[in-house]
């Protein structure tokens, strides 16, 4: 048994009565840990993109994939940086209303409108990119580069296995 769980005397039980013999350590169960590592990381990052130039983190992770990407479907995006439609949709409208991106119909198909980062857009991903990579840098800096490659590689096969999980329910 790892330091995740520790037993419980016979006499615990469930809600339902059923009786219980483990109980979760939170600190150590690893999607825990693993949450708020995501949330010290992603905050240390934010502060750039949310103090400096105002924009949330939706509005920041659209502007990523358009600077990855020439152009894109609102749809598209969202697959490719992890949004939900709702909040894609919400920060779009900002980012057009800020002329940070431009949205321009499909000539053969109106309901397909493609965006991509107006100069303006552009410009703003131009400056922050460097400062987050910075910022990737200094958090990475603790680990030697065999680790670093050790962490990215762990990472992918944990993703994997949580994809599998996912696909069977």
């Amino acid at each position: 048994m790892n330091n995740t769980h520790k037993k419980i005397s016979d006499n615990d039980q469930t809600p339902s009565g059923v009786k219980q013999d483990i109980r979760l350590n939170l600190p150590s169960f690893f999607p825990y840990r693993l949450s708020t590592l995501n949330m010290a990381v992603s905050q240390s990052v934010a502060q750039l993109y949310t103090g400096r130039f105002k924009l949330s983190r939706q509005e920041w992770r659209i502007i990523a994939a358009l600077g990855c990407n020439d152009s894109m479907s609102a749809k598209d995006i969202a697959a490719y940086s992890s949004l939900e439609k709702m909040q894609v949709s919400r920060a779009i409208s900002r980012l057009k209303k800020e002329q940070l991106i431009i949205q321009q119909e499909n000539r053969d198909d109106r309901r397909y409108t493609s965006l991509r980062l107006s100069d303006k857009g552009l410009a703003t991903y131009k400056k922050i990119v460097p400062l987050v990579l910075a910022r990737e840098e200094f958090i990475l800096s603790s680990l030697s580069e065999e680790e670093q490659k050790q962490l990215a590689a762990l990472m992918d096969k944990v993703y994997q296995k949580a994809k599998e999980l996912q696909q069977c329910g």
